[in-house]
């Protein structure tokens, strides 16, 4: 599809009519919480998998909260009389935010959909028609330079932001506006940019019909619009990752080579930060034969960054190939056009050698350590959103280890994580487990597997006794020497204290 099928947009030059119509949304309780009310939640689930029956069956009624979401979520017409009696319809007609359909109704030109902010805020996310429902597997619009509205990676990537008061933050590809209206919470000033002129436009209309403060707009590719002097506390980004064949949609397809811009972007992150200052990414990265795809993304990393590498998921390139074709609805295509683009995908990896794709996140932190540190793991498991309290408490932990040797562990002290529970694994009726695993119920969710001297250490760390003390009790009662437990345990400890079981006191 071209430019020619998407809507022409609001203005967002007339804030008049935009508080109007924010007051009249509220006041109708077009709000998260009066959605989910109305809806019910299996209707309300269903609209992120971009199942819409439900919500029309539940919004068959007449009350003004049924109109506005069957005319700005779910894109049904509606009787001009009728919504003239929720809306201030005249300036919303004027300023574009509605059009006429046929003689006797009307009809909204974009998307909007509502979204409680973390600290209990009622937003709006303004996107193109068909993209308000399930983000990125939105309800029809796949024009080339669609913006979508909220999905499942922006609201991840707003969930592990670190959200601490910050002078200045950076979004980067920032689509319909959703990482910069969480920003502005917390940032004195956040500028946005993106290389789709249009997304800069609908980004000033969430922000505007969300009541949040504007953000300066640029327009440009990745850091292009940044001038050379220019730093941030806080940077963020849900780049158009996705590994493709060409560039055909703009708010997925980076127009680069393989992962060449997600590298590019973290690559060029470092010398935009301020110390001691957080980028956090989504992106897409290629497991390519013979090596090793930890180390790959290891060499990313800028110099005098910390790093914390998490890969999400894993799919081998027939899965990766089909997953995007069917986000762009290819496969409702001809069978010839679908297996040739199919063709194209496949080829694509051929040539460089990629045998499967990792999904995951990127947080850098602006570290003047002359050893920063570089964390790539694979955590597939259930996590606890929001997660940016637990990004931050991770790079703390980082710090105090590399300003703790292992004699200054057996000095320190420590307490036990909070929600943290023990697991013993072993036959029936036997006298002793065969493995001991300790479990948190939050943030990361972690397990991880210790001896009894670790199971016995972490279970009395409540900050009263040092690590050494503690060791040196354990050695009494299990009747071991003293000084061979001190010389071996320090490593566990380390462990526990970097995965979050143990909190220093």
């Amino acid at each position: 599809m071209s430019n020619a099928s998407l809507s022409p947009l609001p203005s967002a030059d007339r804030p008049d009519v935009t508080a109007r119509l924010r007051d009249a949304l509220l006041g109708a309780s077009f709000t998260a919480d009066g959605l989910l009310e109305l809806l019910g939640a299996p209707a309300y689930a269903a609209l992120s998998r971009s199942e819409t029956v439900p919500a029309l069956r539940a919004t068959r009624g007449d009350t003004p909260l049924e109109l506005l979401v069957r005319l700005f979520l779910l894109q049904q017409p509606v009787l001009h009389a009728r919504v003239a009696d929720v809306l201030p319809v005249d300036a919303c007609l004027e300023s574009g935010w509605l059009v006429r359909a046929g003689d006797d109704e009307v009809a909204a030109t974009v998307d909007v959909r509502p979204y409680g902010g973390p600290g209990g805020e009622d937003w709006f996310i303004v996107s193109d028609l068909g993209c308000a429902v399930g983000g990125a597997g939105g309800i029809g619009n796949r024009a080339e330079g669609v913006v979508l509205g909220v999905g499942g990676a922006s609201m991840t990537l707003a969930g592990l932001t670190v959200r601490t008061a910050v002078s200045a933050a950076l979004d980067l590809g920032t689509g319909s506006g959703i990482q910069a209206l969480h920003a502005a919470r917390h940032a004195t000033r956040v500028t946005a940019t993106d290389l789709n002129p249009r997304a800069l436009h609908i980004t000033a209309l969430t922000l505007a019909l969300s009541g949040a403060p504007a953000a300066e707009l640029r327009e440009g590719s990745l850091y292009e619009p940044i001038e050379d002097d220019e730093t941030y506390d806080l940077i963020v980004s849900n780049p158009p990752f996705v590994i493709s064949p060409g560039a055909r949609l703009t708010y997925r397809d980076g127009g680069m080579g393989g992962d060449d811009l997600c590298r590019s972007l973290v690559q060029q992150t470092g010398e935009r930060l301020n110390e001691g200052g957080f980028a956090h990414f989504l992106a897409n990265w290629q497991h390519v034969e013979g090596e090793d795809w930890t180390e790959r993304l290891r060499s990313w990393v800028p110099r005098g960054c910390d790093a914390w590498i998490v890969q999400r998921e894993v799919q081998d390139v027939t899965q990766y190939a089909e997953l995007w074709l069917r986000d762009a609805g290819d496969h409702r295509a001809d069978a010839a056009e679908y297996q040739a683009r199919y063709d194209a995908w496949l080829d694509e990896f051929e040539t460089r050698k990629v045998k499967a794709v990792g999904f995951g996140w990127i947080t850098l932190r602006r570290t003047g350590s002359a050893e920063p540190s570089i964390t790539a793991e694979e955590w597939p498991h259930p996590i606890e959103q929001p997660l940016g309290e637990t990004v931050r408490a991770h790079f703390d932990r980082v710090d105090y280890l590399r300003a703790h040797d292992d004699a200054a562990l057996l000095e320190a002290h420590f307490t036990l994580a909070g929600e943290v529970v023990q697991e013993q694994v072993g036959l029936p009726g036997a006298e002793d487990p065969e493995h001991v695993v300790l479990r948190q119920n939050r943030g990361m969710r972690r397990a991880t597997r210790v001896d009894t001297v670790g199971a016995g250490f972490a279970g009395v760390c409540d900050g009263t006794m040092s690590a050494g003390r503690i060791l040196d009790a354990i050695a009494q009662l299990v009747g071991e020497d003293p000084v061979a437990l001190r010389d071996r345990t320090p490593a566990q400890i380390r462990l526990l204290v970097e995965q979050g079981f143990l909190e220093p006191a």
